[in-house]
């Protein structure tokens, strides 16, 4: 029986850490996603974004620094969290769909033509949900890889894009979208997963 030598094409392990002929494990794929817009504009559902989705970004974390200048040196400390803020690029449709609902959601977070704030943030944030698929499609259901939850989502930027005669391209519309929290579901699968919180005496 003939043997693969697929199974080599990786990097050696030690023999405590793993197989060294475990082969290489099969990546997530850039163009295997879907995004899912809850509570965005006034129409509902909102899966007409979903369709035109054409790049969206996954979150992006950073802690704040403490520094505590001590004796001889320093030592750093992970303050704040701040989740940076995510983009979206959808295709503007024909039928207007992709624009009218992109509206209705800047129209809830300000009303342009009354001149008029929305009274609180619950009145305009919205949830949005991004998979990442393993290519399943039709009468093979497709399976979820990996699922960020982004909540408290309202829409700090919306570029129309331009007009050129001299270009092919669909016209976009890029969304910049921010938001307060992001977990990664289901609960347990990373961001999000419960964790034993120790307390200890010294910075390190």
């Amino acid at each position: 029986m003939a043997t693969s030598s697929l199974t080599n094409f990786t990097v050696p392990l030690s023999t405590n850490q793993s197989a060294s002929t475990q082969g290489l494990l099969m990546p997530k794929l850039k163009f295997r996603f879907r995004v899912t817009f809850v509570g965005l504009g006034i129409t509902q559902p909102s899966t007409e974004l979903t369709k035109q989705v054409v790049s969206f970004k996954r979150p992006s974390l950073e802690f704040e620094e403490i520094l505590l200048p001590v004796y001889n040196s320093k030592v750093y400390l992970a303050g704040k969290p701040t989740w940076s803020a995510v983009t979206c690029q959808l295709r503007d449709d024909a039928s207007g769909e992709v624009s009218q609902r992109v509206g209705e959601q800047m129209q809830k977070q300000f009303d342009f033509f009354e001149q008029a704030s929305a009274a609180s943030g619950v009145d305009y944030k919205f949830t949005t949900i991004f998979e990442v698929l393993d290519g399943g499609n039709g009468t093979s259901t497709p399976n979820t890889l990996e699922t960020w939850e982004l909540d408290g989502c309202y829409l700090s930027t919306a570029d129309y894009g331009e007009a050129n005669y001299g270009s092919n391209e669909p016209m976009t519309i890029d969304l910049t979208i921010r938001y307060d929290n992001a977990i990664q579901t289901p609960i347990g699968s990373g961001i999000g997963s419960t964790v034993t919180r120790t307390i200890g005496a010294t910075t390190a």
